[in-house]
């Protein structure tokens, strides 16, 4: 997937002296690398004063504002680009690998990522009724998209980080500004990925079903005729449209949250391979490490201490 962008007249550049204030604030409010929660718990503040090699992750339905540098995240096959001039929408759980491209200890790598609240989306929906159903410009059905960023969306962002600085005013506020953020996202040139996961009948929304599903149960075999027959598809429809949503057949999903879930209890609880891999469902060790490498880039033990130096870095 190339780069996209909007309109050049919607477009911001990096002189936008909104956007300088936003970054800004950003570097004076996360002053050491790594991802920093905010005072509201919706928002986390991520700075990087280097490029990286790409780290594996699973992204969460949010909003990525990079407000300074430059970042890629490759999800299956496909590649996306974004910057101070383009934001990243992911409105399904997906495996990916992120990887920053532009960012010095004099100008590091700033982002912002706010979690998308599908029950507000759907309340937008209810009360925007006909008037959310334009068309889209293009659909290639992938949660994970980039967009344009627009004036108005970069006004609420700011307003929404300022208030940070606000204990006061934090809590009554910033829910209006985080409705604010979602509706223009909503009501953006690819808000019609977003309608299409609240909308109870549509294929998107039956492929967020399965990927719950496949989250609840990913240690366990998958038998996608069963899943599929659960989710009312065939299994050859289940197959094609969790592709197209995920770039990755449900198997291939299962493997990425499997190898996930062992590296975070390698790293976080210290488990052995072995016996992370037998936690996630690996009745393999050898498959497991396998597997891991092809994924990580590394023998599982290796990578987490590879990662394990790194943050110690950071620290």
């Amino acid at each position: 997937m190339q780069l996209h962008t909007g309109h050049a007249s919607e477009a911001r550049t990096a002189g936008d002296p909104r956007q300088r204030e936003l970054a800004g604030r950003i570097a004076r409010l996360a002053t050491v690398d790594g991802a920093h929660p905010s005072p509201w718990a919706p928002l986390t503040l991520i700075r990087a004063s280097a490029p990286n090699q790409g780290l594996p992750s699973v992204y969460e339905p949010s909003l990525c504002v990079v407000v300074q540098g430059r970042k890629r995240t490759v999800v299956g096959d496909r590649v996306l680009h974004y910057d101070p001039l383009n934001y990243l929408v992911v409105s399904l759980t997906l495996p990916a690998v992120g990887q920053i491209l532009e960012a010095t200890p004099e100008q590091p790598y700033l982002c912002l990522r706010l979690a998308i609240d599908t029950e507000e989306i759907a309340r937008l929906l209810l009360e925007l009724g006909p008037s959310a159903s334009a068309p889209a410009d293009r659909d290639d059905g992938l949660g994970m998209y980039v967009a344009s960023m627009s004036g108005e969306l970069l006004d609420a962002l700011l307003r929404l980080v300022r208030l940070l600085d606000s204990p006061r005013d934090l809590p009554v506020l910033a829910p209006a500004a985080c409705r604010e953020i979602q509706y223009r996202v909503l009501m953006g040139e690819l808000g019609h990925q977003l309608r299409h996961l609240v909308v109870q009948e549509g294929h998107a929304h039956r492929v967020a079903r399965a990927i719950d599903w496949i989250r609840a149960h990913f240690d366990q075999a998958l038998r996608v005729d069963a899943l599929a027959e659960a989710m009312h598809m065939s299994a050859s429809s289940l197959h094609h449209q969790f592709k197209a949503v995920t770039a990755m057949s449900p198997l291939q999903f299962q493997k990425q949250l499997r190898l996930h879930e062992a590296r975070r209890l390698m790293f976080s609880e210290g488990l052995e391979a072995a016996a992370a891999g037998h936690r996630v469902g690996y009745g393999s060790p050898s498959q497991f490490s396998r597997e891991y490498r092809r994924l990580f880039g590394a023998p599982p033990r290796r990578e987490v201490r590879a990662i394990q130096r790194d943050a110690a870095g950071i620290g």
